[in-house]
């Protein structure tokens, strides 16, 4: 069988983010056919195209790490009914120079989170209004918008709110069978 390694963007900059442990917690539900790298954004620095010609190391590293995946799975806040403003920034980085996306021709996953109601639904739209022509085909059922997630998680990043592993099993399960579709 064939193992595909997914890069894993988490949005979010918090030590104990929400997003971290989505992230953490689909990488122990993944199926054999996926290895999950967790990519976090802490030392990213910020775009600007005048250092195009000459990228800083942490692009050169980003994209690279995006590139040697065969998949991307994004784990996205919600903050102000989009997306974190760290989370853009890599989108950016990733997607340059122009014609050369990194994340380009890989199959893509878009999970998002709220400890309020609506369940990151703003992120998921604007990720989904973003990446079409950056990255390749995005799964697009099913959608992943967890709410109220945070008492999901113990202190160790456990889950402890049952009905959240099913959901996250199903999606795991259904990107996993997207990205062998279109990685054959």
């Amino acid at each position: 069988m064939t193992t595909h390694s997914v890069a894993v963007i988490v949005g979010s900059l918090r030590k104990q983010s929400f997003s971290l442990r989505i992230a953490q917690a689909l990488a122990k539900l993944a199926p054999a056919s996926l290895k999950l790298n967790i990519v976090t954004l802490n030392d990213l620095s910020f775009f600007n195209q005048d250092l195009e010609a000459n990228p800083p190391a942490d692009w050169v590293k980003f994209r690279e790490t995006v590139q040697g995946s065969d998949a991307v799975i994004f784990v996205a806040p919600e903050y102000n009914r989009s997306v974190s403003g760290v989370l853009k920034n890599a989108i950016d980085v990733g997607s340059r120079p122009y014609g050369k996306s990194s994340f380009l021709g890989k199959p893509t996953g878009i999970v998002t989170s709220s400890p309020g109601p609506i369940g990151g639904l703003g992120a998921a739209l604007a990720l989904r209004q973003t990446l079409p022509g950056i990255t390749g085909p995005i799964l697009p059922q099913p959608e992943i918008y967890l709410n109220a997630v945070g008492d999901a998680f113990d202190e160790h990043g456990e889950i402890i709110k049952e009905s959240i592993r099913p959901v996250l099993q199903a999606y795991i399960d259904a990107f996993a069978a997207w990205v062998a579709l279109h990685k054959k």
